[in-house]
């Protein structure tokens, strides 16, 4: 009996073992790829900025924050990411409960609506708010009414890029919860209002964390958005480093604001992890089908207009708005004028950045769902320990950290062998895959997890290798999710713009690039062009959108 436990447990060694070394390998991958592509250029520029004759200058820190316009800087970047979470929260959680309870027609397509705005590029949602609510928009066109010299034209951007955060994270959550605890509580005498504050909210609560932190995030390292609607008067801390870099050349001063970036992201993404896992645990769950139901009282009507109402105003009119401009009075004419060039604004015709883009991405996605892939295999087990959940917020940096500093860095680390990048096509492809892979991860990790582990065993002591094991067992079970990840990863690649707006070639400028330049020469024309190209730039992303809600499942990642 001895021998057998011996035995036993001499085979669960071994299996621990081989495990924990698949796992390294699997994380050697992405450990290089970030190591080479993040780590590397962020550090290059940093130590740039705050090394003087081989001397680290620590006391620059000091110099940078004691500045009034920094301190501005700083100031204006909390306060903007705060009001922009309480306001997305506030006019977001009625639209997650009408998604979450309610039944109603065209709810499939409304909700593929709202998320739209999501997978667009901030350009595109910038120069759509501009359209609205800018000079010679639609509000000034009909009531002399401007916004974008306010910081209500950045709120609202913001509102509509991250309506579909809290709708889907805490929506998502809110269709799962079993409404019998509630109308328990109702029968022992609870008011619907006290019902809901003491069952309900108390279930939501990290739901409501996490969407608020990601949300948080967003908003605090927001760049395209206050680029092309705060102008000279409202500035982040994104948008200070872009100056800094592109325009001052004060390295020092955007060293110590990457810093203080990074420090702020990464706080905010430890306590958006704690509240994923508190998430995950407690909850009594139920399947989402059973919980929506038409609605009753006009109480709920009321509510369902109301969120039609909200998505019609807040979402669906910027976007009609940007076609409308994007046709003008001459209807094709800015659409023809994008096959030409002007000698001025671009090397080669604006259409041309139409196939870039589509071939960048391209690239991307495939280097993202790669590492992402092999990242979320490492992230499988749920018995991984300190270091592999480090690894795990080490993917989710990339949404955080200033983006035109590693776009920067790319500039100033990637110029030597055996890594000199500079001149070659792939820098771009790079940059956008350092953004997709947390996406590929987020999306394929909880149906990893799904997989029995039994069946990978079985299939092992058949004599199946690792890679037939992966290709029998996991593939088809997660080739849905694989696509959906994949798709994630093409959209968000199509609009990256920090990092690319630096290291794009002026022969071959992306979308959003080719869309900040015009937007920044004066003259219809140029405007017009924008306006063009951010609505082909919009009806890409749709349709990547269209093809990932029929591949959705329900065991799919929300993001």
């Amino acid at each position: 009996m001895d021998l057998a436990r011996r035995e036993v447990k001499r085979v669960e060694r071994v299996r621990n073992v081989r495990g924990s070394a698949a796992r390294l390998g699997l994380m050697a991958v992405p450990v290089a790829f970030f190591a080479a592509f993040f780590a590397y250029p962020v550090a290059a520029i940093v130590a740039r900025g705050l090394k003087v004759d081989g001397a680290w200058r620590l006391g620059r820190i000091g110099e940078v924050l004691g500045q009034s316009d920094v301190r501005q800087v700083l100031w204006f970047t909390t306060w903007q990411a705060l009001a922009s979470t309480a306001l997305t929260l506030l006019i977001a959680l009625p639209g997650a409960y009408a998604f979450a309870r309610l039944d109603f027609p065209g709810k499939q397509v409304l909700r593929a609506v709202v998320t739209v705005p999501f997978v667009l590029p901030t350009v595109v949602v910038g120069t759509a708010f501009l359209a609205l609510v800018g000079r010679g928009g639609l509000l000034d066109e009909l009531w002399g009414v401007r916004l974008d010299t306010t910081v209500w034209a950045i709120l609202l951007a913001h509102v509509f890029f991250n309506y579909a955060v809290v709708v889907r994270t805490v929506g998502g959550l809110w269709s799962q919860l079993d409404p019998r605890q509630e109308e328990a509580a109702r029968m022992l005498g609870a008011s619907r209002l006290k019902a809901w504050r003491q069952v309900t909210l108390p279930a939501l609560a990290p739901a409501v964390a996490a969407a608020a932190l990601m949300v948080f995030l967003f908003t605090f390292t927001s760049f395209g958005v206050v680029q092309i609607l705060g102008g000279p008067a409202f500035s982040t801390l994104e948008v200070e480093i872009y100056r800094q870099t592109s325009q001052v050349f004060d390295l020092s001063t955007a060293a110590v604001l990457t810093l203080v970036q990074f420090v702020a992201v990464a706080a905010v993404l430890a306590v958006h992890a704690w509240t994923v896992r508190r998430r995950e645990t407690g909850l009594r769950l139920v399947d989402a089908a059973t919980t929506a139901r038409r609605p009753r009282g006009a109480g709920q009507w009321a509510l369902l207009a109301g969120v039609l109402v909200t998505v019609a105003g807040l979402i669906l009119l910027p976007l009609a708005v940007l076609v409308e401009r994007s046709l003008g009075a001459s209807g094709l004419g800015y659409y023809r004028a994008l096959t030409r060039a002007d000698g001025g604004t671009f090397l080669v015709p604006p259409i041309e950045a139409i196939g870039n883009s589509l071939q960048y991405a391209v690239a991307a996605t495939a280097i993202a769902v790669v590492i992402g892939g092999l990242a979320a295999a490492a992230l499988t087990r749920r018995d991984a320990g300190r270091f592999v959940r480090g690894f795990d917020a080490l993917l989710m940096l990339p949404l955080g950290v200033s983006a035109v500093t590693v776009g920067f860095g790319f500039l100033i680390a990637l110029d030597e062998p055996p890594l000199d990048l500079r001149s070659s096509w792939i820098l771009v492809p790079l940059a956008q895959a350092l953004v997709g892979v947390p996406f590929v991860v987020r999306t394929m990790l909880p149906v990893l997890r799904a997989v029995d582990v039994r069946l990978r065993e079985a299939a092992s002591v058949l004599g199946a290798s690792p890679w037939r094991v992966w290709r029998e067992v996991d593939l088809p079970m997660v080739r849905r999710a694989l696509l959906v990840a994949a798709g994630f990863a093409f959209a968000v690649s199509l609009g990256e713009f920090g990092a690319t707006v630096f290291i794009a070639r002026p022969d071959s400028p992306t979308l959003p690039v080719a869309v900040a330049r015009l937007l920044g020469r004066p003259g219809e024309m140029n405007y017009g062009q924008a306006m063009a190209l951010s609505t082909i730039l919009m009806l890409v992303c749709a349709v990547a959108l269209v093809v990932l809600e029929r591949l959705r499942t329900d065991r799919t990642g929300e993001f």
